[in-house]
């Protein structure tokens, strides 16, 4: 029988972080998925394998990932007693969208100030009531990250392919969605050249894009103390089985026991 996963998320009082996700995970395997904000990464015993865009990245015990937003990911276990991780989801008030070529390009960094100052920080955010220490130390860490990718920083090419063009126009109706057969047509291509075109430059369909940018609205939702119910129809999913399915094969639990601490 396979092992219980471990799951604990929710969202501090603390600006800048969206959300804090801990987990222990033996077999799951995430699929390729997207972030609207950065993944901040810590490991704690494992490894994780993934790939970002079409590179081959991993995360140890002594390394700090940071995942840009946008940019498809997936994830799965390096060892085989799986891995116990740490996230931080920070918006863009804490790193500016402008670095995320950089964080791209090379998104581990093998610095032990750095992951002490993350491993501070999760320490403080477990505890209600010091989020003024959490944002102090939360503004090191962004420093520090800010210092790692403006060393290499390289301005991210403005997207006016087509498949940029179509990625744009998902995000525009990630709740209501969009046909095909529509999307063709504001966007003048063919079908299947959209698909083959988003499916070439950003590694996963446009389905699955845009079911994970609706995961990603539903596990706010949720947060927030939305019943997965309303949050299934609030995140553009048909009904609750049907966010059910897709959030379990993404974040590796059903959503009734995402918010479990």
């Amino acid at each position: 029988m396979a092992a219980r996963e471990e799951v604990s998320a929710w969202r501090p009082q603390v600006p800048g972080v969206t959300e804090v996700f801990h987990a222990h995970f033996t077999e799951h395997a995430y699929p390729m998925h997207v972030h609207d904000v950065w993944t901040l990464l810590i490991v704690d015993t494992g490894a994780v394998r993934y790939d970002l865009g079409r590179h081959a990245c991993g995360t140890l015990h002594e390394t700090v990932s940071l995942l840009p937003p946008h940019v498809p990911h997936n994830g799965s276990p390096a060892t085989p007693e799986g891995f116990r991780k740490r996230v931080l989801y920070l918006d863009t008030s804490v790193l500016d969208p402008a670095l995320i070529g950089s964080a791209a390009d090379t998104p581990d960094f093998t610095d032990p100030l750095l992951r002490r100052r993350v491993g501070q920080l999760h320490g403080v955010l477990a505890h209600p009531g010091d989020e003024f220490e959490a944002e102090s130390r939360l503004a090191f860490v962004g420093e520090r990250l800010r210092e790692h990718l403006r060393a290499r920083f390289e301005p991210t090419p403005e997207r006016r392919d087509v498949a940029g063009r179509f990625r744009d126009l998902l995000d525009a109706r990630d709740l209501q969605g969009v046909t095909l057969k529509e999307a063709a047509q504001i966007l003048h291509a063919h079908p299947a050249h959209l698909v083959r075109a988003f499916s070439t430059a950003y590694g996963l369909a446009p389905h699955q894009y845009l079911t994970a940018r609706r995961v990603e609205r539903a596990r706010a939702l949720l947060l927030d103390g939305l019943p997965p119910a309303e949050a299934a129809t609030s995140a553009g999913f048909y009904d609750q089985a049907h966010l059910g399915r897709h959030f379990k094969r993404i974040v590796g639990v059903p959503p009734g026991r995402f918010r479990g601490q």
